[in-house]
């Protein structure tokens, strides 16, 4: 029988492998906004202009989750993109009357990764990362 307190022993492993896993899908909104890869933010018309709203969420997701998947400067990084994400949920999903209801407001996504981004802020980078190397 296995022991879930055994698998503690993991714990570096996973949050490497979680911090990797979704700094990967946190770059893909930044490239989709740039380069239209996966998929199209513009429907089609190009990237966002760099020096609109989009366009600096754009490379602060493209810069931050480059460094959070290196896990490299991980914790200011992932500061950084909790905020990001955190203003998004209550800038802009969020209005007074359904604060409380992500799915109804569509900002679940953001919610989740503001705190994801928090806990690695906290928590650091795990294994599998250059922060390791520098120390």
């Amino acid at each position: 029988m296995i022991s879930f307190k055994s698998l503690e022993k993991f714990s570096p492993q996973v949050l490497g492998l979680v911090r990797i896993i979704a700094g990967y899908m946190f770059l893909l909104h930044g490239t989709a906004k740039f380069f239209e890869f996966p998929i199209s933010m513009t429907g089609g018309n190009g990237s966002v202009a760099l020096l609109s709203m989009y366009g600096i969420g754009g490379l602060i997701e493209v810069i931050g989750s480059v460094l959070i998947i290196l896990g490299l400067f991980t914790r200011p990084a992932a500061f950084v993109l909790s905020g990001q994400m955190a203003f998004a949920y209550f800038g802009i999903h969020a209005s007074f009357a359904n604060i409380l209801l992500p799915i109804v407001n569509q900002g679940e996504l953001a919610a989740l990764y503001s705190l994801v981004f928090l806990y690695f802020a906290t928590a650091g980078s795990g294994a599998f990362a250059l922060d390791n190397k520098r120390k």
